[in-house]
Protein backbone atom coordinates (compact mmCIF):
# COMPACT_ATOMS: atom_id res chain seq x y z
CA UNK A 1 0.00 0.00 0.00
CA UNK A 2 2.85 2.40 0.81
CA UNK A 3 4.33 1.90 -2.67
CA UNK A 4 0.99 2.73 -4.31
CA UNK A 5 0.66 5.92 -2.28
CA UNK A 6 4.22 6.96 -3.11
CA UNK A 7 3.63 6.26 -6.82
CA UNK A 8 0.38 8.21 -6.77
CA UNK A 9 2.04 11.18 -5.08
CA UNK A 10 4.76 11.17 -7.76
CA UNK A 11 2.03 11.66 -10.37
CA UNK A 12 -0.33 13.93 -8.42
CA UNK A 13 2.13 16.40 -6.88
CA UNK A 14 3.59 17.57 -10.21
CA UNK A 15 0.08 17.78 -11.70
CA UNK A 16 -1.08 20.04 -8.86
CA UNK A 17 2.04 22.21 -9.15
CA UNK A 18 1.46 22.66 -12.89
CA UNK A 19 -2.19 23.58 -12.28
CA UNK A 20 -1.10 26.16 -9.69
CA UNK A 21 1.38 27.63 -12.18
CA UNK A 22 4.42 26.70 -10.08
CA UNK A 23 5.90 24.19 -12.56
CA UNK A 24 5.90 23.82 -16.31
CA UNK A 25 4.43 20.66 -17.79
CA UNK A 26 7.46 20.50 -20.08
CA UNK A 27 10.05 20.60 -17.27
CA UNK A 28 12.21 17.53 -16.82
CA UNK A 29 11.36 17.24 -13.12
CA UNK A 30 7.64 17.08 -14.01
CA UNK A 31 8.21 14.38 -16.60
CA UNK A 32 10.65 12.41 -14.40
CA UNK A 33 8.17 12.30 -11.51
CA UNK A 34 5.41 11.23 -13.90
CA UNK A 35 7.61 8.45 -15.24
CA UNK A 36 8.62 7.22 -11.77
CA UNK A 37 5.08 7.35 -10.43
CA UNK A 38 3.38 5.76 -13.40
CA UNK A 39 6.00 3.01 -13.74
CA UNK A 40 5.66 2.22 -10.04
CA UNK A 41 1.87 2.05 -10.34
CA UNK A 42 2.13 -0.07 -13.49
CA UNK A 43 4.25 -2.65 -11.66
CA UNK A 44 1.77 -2.66 -8.77
CA UNK A 45 -1.11 -3.13 -11.22
CA UNK A 46 0.67 -6.03 -12.92
CA UNK A 47 1.28 -7.73 -9.58
CA UNK A 48 -2.38 -7.29 -8.68
CA UNK A 49 -3.65 -8.40 -12.12
CA UNK A 50 -5.46 -5.08 -12.51
CA UNK A 51 -5.31 -4.98 -16.31
CA UNK A 52 -7.15 -1.69 -16.93
CA UNK A 53 -4.96 0.16 -14.47
CA UNK A 54 -1.88 -1.55 -15.94
CA UNK A 55 -2.83 -0.26 -19.39
CA UNK A 56 -3.37 3.28 -18.10
CA UNK A 57 -0.13 3.47 -16.14
CA UNK A 58 1.96 1.71 -18.79
CA UNK A 59 0.87 4.17 -21.47
CA UNK A 60 1.47 7.05 -19.04
CA UNK A 61 5.01 5.77 -18.35
CA UNK A 62 5.78 5.21 -22.05
CA UNK A 63 4.63 8.71 -22.99
CA UNK A 64 6.67 10.21 -20.13
CA UNK A 65 9.76 8.26 -21.17
CA UNK A 66 9.32 9.33 -24.79
CA UNK A 67 9.07 12.94 -23.66
CA UNK A 68 12.27 12.63 -21.64
CA UNK A 69 14.17 11.04 -24.50
CA UNK A 70 13.05 13.68 -26.97
CA UNK A 71 13.68 16.73 -24.80
CA UNK A 72 16.99 18.47 -24.55
CA UNK A 73 18.09 19.97 -21.22
CA UNK A 74 18.30 23.51 -22.66
CA UNK A 75 14.73 23.28 -24.02
CA UNK A 76 13.38 22.11 -20.67
CA UNK A 77 15.22 24.90 -18.86
CA UNK A 78 13.92 27.53 -21.31
CA UNK A 79 10.34 26.26 -20.97
CA UNK A 80 10.55 26.33 -17.16
CA UNK A 81 11.95 29.86 -17.23
CA UNK A 82 9.29 31.08 -19.65
CA UNK A 83 6.49 29.71 -17.49
CA UNK A 84 7.85 31.32 -14.32
CA UNK A 85 8.04 34.70 -16.07
CA UNK A 86 4.45 34.39 -17.28
CA UNK A 87 3.21 33.48 -13.80
CA UNK A 88 5.09 36.38 -12.19
CA UNK A 89 3.52 39.04 -14.42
Amino acid sequence: MFVQILGSLCVLLPFVLVQLGRWSSTSRRYVWLNLIGSATLAVEAAIGHDWGFLLLESVWAIVSLRSLLRSRPDEARDAAGASSVAVGE
